[in-house]
Parts: structure tokens; C-alpha cells; sequence
């Protein structure tokens, strides 16, 4: 299978491609240091599986997964992250991704965990309760509703969060291969539909949602 190793330390990707090329099924294709650049080399490599770090540079794990799955649907992710918080792992399960691995977890453990992503399969770090996946499947029956945000549209909801996230319009446009005036449009009617008049009132909305998670995020 194709891997792409994601990791903004280079000793951490470095690590990562040793234990994944020892194995005889596993072949590394590429690696990226920042959310951009695994956005990018997904399209470009179209790998099986991409090994991510959750805390990247210039655009978040989350978003990077939920990208990802949109441009490359086919490729699957398995999110390497130092948060054993059970909200975490349904972030990213709700991102797309199918398995989460704590960064202090065994060698065997990214291993499985490679290998059922490839195979379309649930994988969680043995050192997190498995009843984790348990829960989030079945909150996904029971989500609720967050009456302003499910007002706007797939694409307005990933302008948000990109906003939030602290990314310019260029820096969206660029990450949506969309116009910047196209940015501005979507901007412009997410504010409208939210009721907020700038990025701080959008930031508080959305930590207040549970779209950014202070501490997820502090690093």
C-alpha cells in the first residue's frame, strides 16, 4: 500500500517512514510538514493511506482530514495525535478519518492501525477505552443540532473554520482552489446566516459550538 507521512518534526516523519517501510506491504510515496503541503501531496500522489499528525502547521489536522477526504475520498487516514480526550477522537472520526493513534502508543499499534484504515476499518490506540468508537457511532444518530452553523452549506462551513483557524482569503482560495472574490462571497454569507460582524465574534462562535477546542488547539 502507498503512505504518506505527515509530520511537522523531521526525526518524527523519519521514524515513521523506517517502521512503515520495514514492513513488506507498506511503501512510502511522499511526506509533508504542514497541513498545506499534505493537502497538496494527497491530490498529486493520490496515496492508500496518509499518516497524520493532528497538530500541523498552517492548516489543522481536522481540516486537513476533511479536505482530504473531499479532493482524494478514496484514500484513507489514520490521525497520529498526543490528546487521549474521548471529544478528540470524535473530531476526527467526524473529520473522516478511521483510526487514531496516540504519539505515545507502540510501534504495533501504528502498524494495525495502517493497516485497517487501508482496509476501511475502525482503529483505535489500545491505550484509549474502546468503547470510544461505540459512542461516537452512536452520537451520530443523536447529534444535535446547532441551528446557525446547519444553516450554511458544506462549502460555507469549511470557509468558516478555515477562517477561524486563522487562515487568510488568499490562504483559503489557495486551499479550496476556489477565487479569492469566491472567499469573500462565502465570507461574507456565513456572517450573514451566523449574525456576527467580524473574525474575534466567528472565533467565540465557533469555540463556543465546540468547533475549536482551546486546548486541542493551544499548540
Amino acid at each position: 500500500m502507498k503512505i504518506l507521512v505527515a509530520d511537522d518534526h523531521a526525526v518524527v516523519r523519519e521514524g515513521l517512514k523506517q517502521l512503515l517501510t520495514s514492513q513488506p506491504d507498506m511503501e512510502v510515496v511522499g511526506e509533508a510538514e504542514d497541513g498545506h503541503e499534505v493537502l497538496e501531496k494527497a491530490r498529486a500522489l493520490r496515496p492508500d493511506v496518509i499518516l497524520l499528525d493532528i497538530a500541523m502547521p498552517r492548516l489543522s489536522g481536522l481540516d486537513a482530514v476533511r479536505l482530504i477526504k473531499e479532493a482524494v475520498p478514496d484514500t484513507q487516514i489514520v490521525v497520529l495525535s498526543m490528546y487521549e480526550k474521548e471529544a478528540f477522537v470524535h473530531q476526527v472520526f467526524a473529520s473522516g478519518a478511521l483510526a487514531y493513534v496516540l504519539k505515545a502508543a507502540s510501534s504495533s499499534d501504528v502498524i494495525e492501525a495502517v493497516r485497517a484504515a487501508h482496509r476501511g476499518e475502525y482503529f483505535l490506540s489500545s491505550k484509549i477505552r474502546s468503547e470510544v468508537i461505540g459512542t461516537y457511532l452512536e452520537s451520530r444518530k443523536k447529534k444535535p443540532s446547532v441551528r446557525g452553523y446547519d444553516l450554511l452549506s458544506d462549502r460555507e462551513q469549511q470557509v468558516f473554520r478555515l477562517m477561524v483557524e486563522g487562515n487568510s482569503t488568499t490562504q483559503i482560495a489557495g486551499i479550496l482552489c476556489v477565487s479569492p472574490k469566491t472567499v469573500e462571497k462565502h465570507r461574507a454569507n456565513v456572517m450573514k446566516k451566523l449574525g456576527v460582524r467580524d473574525l474575534v465574534a466567528m472565533v467565540k462562535y465557533a469555540i463556543k459550538i465546540g468547533i475549536i477546542d482551546p486546548e486541542l488547539w493551544k499548540d
